[in-house]
């Protein structure tokens, strides 16, 4: 009768260690066994990988928004009448209104809002910026210097040049901008707005020439080749703004939470006004993002479980030419459980390795992309990234021990419990029949 012994005993290590190793009259096995360990750690490093990148992305994406762009947006649209004096007579005439006629106190009382960081009133408008015969289309923000240091990738972006302390003297040009126009520090461009002069023949393009002082690089090439700053006073001149403002931005403390201040925030405007958030502006690359990031991890998880089902192969093939040993052992008094345990142990000993290799190679992977992305980038040639396709300027990645976990808790238990089906083969096998032909 088959004898008791305590659950994973040393003997028990010790057998299945054995089976593991690789044999010269066993060798398809040891293929096998190679085979699996390897299939482990690609799918396990290959999640990793993702979810870093794929965290990555998203965390770049949202610091370059929030950090160049208002959290919050307050614009009022109202109705006014004036008069109209056509030869003898007077006529009112009611016109609607986009514009906010008493932006700084509002944006002060906005700031007494429990956490607002900062509410500034700004003039925004397009125009176009010319230097000798190259141009460009730019979104024009009119802003005071104070509040232009309190943007976080203007005040320290990637990359910069000429001092943001000079604003005050001149314009200053996304990257992207200056790129397109071939200007530096110094130059002198011109901007050009269509909504300019009235004169009776109808309105005439406003020019007005201005010093490039700071040029700036956020890292969202949308931003860097669109965005250009003009001081307060010089925006309100240039778009006709007088005494007024276009919108107030509002920061909060907790961009991603900017849902909570949107009613409070309602409670001091007045009926006129309106707001947008960051996330109405860009809720289809959130959307994007995530039903991407759910198709990917499902996509990964497949490939983990192919991984996995090499195990069961090269356990059958292992149970298949072990069965001498195996009826051996149960002749001697060798428990079932005994027997399911050692192949077990085999299996998910495979699988543990695997999971561990796949998760060094994986955290590699991610803490040194830039550096890999470099050397692919020498070895292809260049040009393999091209930010004006893919908006940012590197391959981003984030090691969060969440996705960590996330990984080896499903490479674990996938490889764990796929092993307990040729391993309870393993010890139901009869053992008289494991011998009759040996």
């Amino acid at each position: 009768m088959a004898g008791k012994t305590a659950p994973f005993s040393k003997f028990e290590w010790m057998i299945a260690w054995r089976y593991i190793r690789a044999k010269r009259e066993t060798g398809g096995v040891s293929i096998m066994t190679w085979i699996s360990l390897v299939g482990v750690t690609l799918a396990v490093f290959a999640l990793i990988a993702v979810l870093a990148v794929r965290s990555g992305f998203r965390a770049d994406f949202v610091d370059t928004i929030v950090g160049a762009n208002a959290h919050l947006t307050v614009r009022q649209s109202s109705m006014e009448t004036i008069t109209v004096t056509q030869g003898d007579q007077s006529v009112d005439v009611t016109r609607r209104v986009n514009t906010i006629s008493n932006g700084a106190e509002l944006a002060a009382e906005l700031r007494q809002v429990e956490g607002i960081t900062r509410a500034a009133p700004i003039i925004r408008g397009e125009g176009l910026a010319t230097l000798a015969n190259n141009s460009s289309f730019v979104q024009v923000y009119g802003i005071t210097e104070a509040d232009l240091i309190d943007i976080p990738l203007v005040r320290e972006p990637q990359s910069s040049s000429g001092a943001i302390e000079d604003f005050t003297n001149g314009i200053a040009l996304g990257s992207g901008v200056a790129r397109n126009l071939g200007v530096q520090v110094g130059d002198r461009i011109n901007l050009l707005s269509a909504t300019g002069v009235q004169t009776a023949a109808g309105r005439s393009p406003r020019r007005v020439a201005y010093d490039v002082v700071y040029i700036f690089q956020t890292g969202r090439y949308v931003t860097d080749i669109s965005r250009v700053y003009l001081p307060l006073t010089e925006a309100q001149e240039f778009f006709s703004r007088d005494g007024v403002h276009d919108e107030i931005e509002i920061y909060v403390e907790d961009p991603d939470r900017v849902e909570e201040w949107i009613q409070p925030l309602y409670r001091a405007l007045g009926p006129e006004s309106f707001l947008y958030s960051w996330k109405d502006n860009e809720g289809a690359y959130l959307r994007a993002l995530t039903v991407e990031d759910n198709v990917m991890f499902v996509i990964m998880a497949i490939l983990v479980l192919i991984a996995s089902m090499n195990i069961i192969s090269g356990l059958i093939m292992l149970v298949k030419n072990k069965g001498r040993d195996i009826g051996i052992l149960r002749t001697m008094g060798l428990s079932e459980g005994s027997v399911l345990r050692i192949f077990f142990i085999c299996g998910a000993g495979l699988g543990t390795l695997g999971t561990l290799l796949g998760v060094i190679l994986g955290c590699l992977f991610a803490i040194y992309i830039d550096v890999i992305f470099a050397l692919v980038n020498y070895v292809s040639g260049g040009g393999v990234w091209d930010p004006s396709i893919r908006g940012i300027y590197s391959i981003p990645s984030k090691l969060e021990l969440n996705d960590v976990l996330l990984a080896v808790g499903l490479s674990l238990s996938l490889s764990w419990i796929v092993t307990i089906f040729p391993a309870r083969r393993a010890a139901r096998m009869n053992p008289v029949e494991a011998l009759r032909y040996e």
